[in-house]
């Protein structure tokens, strides 16, 4: 039987990719989602996970060619025939053996998850010379989502760690090597250090020869990686490549671009240097190395700063309606759906409200035009160990309480547990950001782009209100919508905003539509 490899899903806007790296050849072993093969696209690396076990057939696509969504890529022969996959080894006179007590065995970076094709070393349990056993933690990475642990595939001395802590691997790269086994195994030492002119001895894969400016001189680059250092006027002597075997992809090329640019002359202060530190202050310090995830937050919510007219209108919302509606059912709501019935249901139920009568709030821009949702794929705004994500409810609209509650838990546990795809965190038309969990009474949230609006709940504290000529106590809470000033007026915004409030004071209004 045959199945055959199709190009996914890339993602929205996106109808072409290009086959960059094919990881198997014809006649191979593949297992079930091992990875076939990478595809660049202008926003992306996609990797296509084998559907079935099987023989690699035919590849139709191969290296370099653009194809579109759903394009045939290769096929798969299936059954009992197909051969059983081969362990990964290091190049050795006893390469065609198991991996057993003989055989070098390479440690590789397992699967990130989707759409994640590069990783952080953050730390190593073992130092080379170690004895481990099968299954034992050899290090940890940190992709821009959740940190990943590496298990020893095979007990044995590790020999040769190819990839120290800091260095960036890719989903297919080789971390380290484990010699033999423990007992009666001679440790064959480190490998050959890199020369003078060679490239980083840290890079994922063996130095290439000197004198090829970081690029071995059998392995092609990523066609995008070639376009880019074309239009970018950069020689492949200042990239250095991250992919298969050192390939150059177009992150690198963005990477090497970005580091020529940013260097400073040698007579040159720093742009924005830092105070001056007393000496018994320095010592005192303590320099962390951002971590992926805050290095990505911290450069899309700067990019939304440099790109939108943000401006932030606020005003306040008696929650005495919402809650004693949810003290009244919350017993009866639990007991029937499962879930817990809390604030951000109603929250959501009243922007979906109020989104469609200004619309705008909901819209985006792509160049001159102004592309209107006529749905809601409301984001969710979490905070997790790692830094702030953003999982989206699609068609949040046409939900109930009940579903909007038990998406909103669902895709809460996924964030904390580092598990969401790139696919659950793209895509929102607007946004929710709760930072009254933590306590805060006030804050104008920063748009995620490209929205063109988020609220900001807060804090719900008693403040003494005149209400019917008289002072009473209510639970009080403040609202902020940051807005791109771009597309949404002042009138806009401040109607959203009343229309919000309005639904959250009296939520029968939700009820009937008004």
């Amino acid at each position: 039987m045959t199945t055959e490899v199709r190009v996914p899903t890339l993602g929205e806007s996106v109808t072409e990719a290009t086959v960059a790296t094919w990881f198997k050849k014809p006649g191979d072993a593949v297992e079930v989602d091992e990875m076939l093969c990478e595809l660049e696209t202008d926003k992306v690396t996609v990797e296509v996970p084998s559907p079935v076990a099987g023989t690699l057939g035919d590849i139709v696509a191969a290296e370099g060619e653009t194809v579109g969504v759903d394009a045939l890529l290769a096929t798969i022969s299936e059954g009992a025939g197909a051969a059983a996959p081969e362990a990964k080894q290091t190049p050795a006179p006893e390469a065609d053996a198991p991996a057993s007590d003989g055989a070098d065995v390479d440690v590789m970076v397992p699967t990130l998850g989707e759409s994640v094709t590069e990783a952080t070393v953050s730390t190593w349990f073992k130092a080379v010379g170690d004895t481990v056993t099968q299954d034992e933690m050899l290090c940890e990475l940190e992709t821009d989502k959740v940190s990943v642990e590496v298990p020893a595939p095979a007990g044995g001395v590790l020999s040769e760690i190819v990839a120290p802590e800091g260095t960036t691997v890719d989903a297919n790269a080789r971390l380290a090597v484990i010699s033999g086994s423990a007992e009666g195994r001679v440790d064959p030492g480190p490998r050959p250090q890199a020369k003078e002119g060679d490239t980083d001895p840290t890079s994922n894969y063996q130095n290439p020869p000197a004198g090829q400016g970081g690029a071995r001189s059998d392995v092609e680059d990523a066609p995008a990686a070639k376009k880019a250092m074309a239009e970018a006027g950069v020689s492949r002597d200042q990239v250095t490549g991250t992919g298969r075997d050192g390939r150059a992809m177009k992150d690198d090329v963005a990477r090497a671009v970005a580091a020529a640019a940013s260097a400073p002359a040698p007579a040159a202060a720093p742009a924005m240097p830092r105070a001056p530190v007393a000496a018994d202050d320095a010592a005192r310090e303590e320099r962390v190395k951002m971590t992926r995830l805050r290095q990505t937050i911290a450069k899309r919510l700067k990019d939304s700063q440099n790109t939108a007219a943000m401006l932030t209108t606020y005003n306040e919302v008696d929650m005495t309606g919402v809650m004693e509606l949810r003290n009244e059912y919350k017993d009866l709501f639990l007991k029937k759906h499962g879930v817990k019935l809390g604030f951000m249901s109603f929250f959501t139920k009243a922007c979906c409200h109020a989104l469609r009568e200004v619309p705008e709030v909901n819209a985006e821009i792509d160049g001159t035009d102004v592309v209107y949702k006529n749905f809601v794929h409301m984001g969710i705004a979490a905070g997790t160990p790692q830094g702030l994500v953003v999982p989206v409810i699609r068609d949040a609209d046409a939900m109930s309480f009940a579903a909007i509650e038990k998406a909103i838990a669902e895709k809460g546990a996924r964030a904390r547990d580092g598990k969401l795809s790139m696919a659950e965190m793209q895509g929102g038309t607007f946004t929710i950001s709760n930072g009254g969990v933590y306590g805060s009474l006030m804050s104008s949230p920063i748009l995620n782009p490209p929205q063109s609006g988020i609220l900001g709940m807060h804090k719900i504290q008693d403040r003494p209100m005149a209400i019917g000529g008289q002072v009473v106590i209510r639970p009080m809470m403040y609202l902020a919508l940051s807005y791109d000033h771009r597309i949404v007026d002042g009138k806009g915004a401040v109607t959203f905003l009343v229309r919000v409030k309005e639904a959250l004071e009296d939520p029968r209004r939700l009820l009937m539509d008004l």
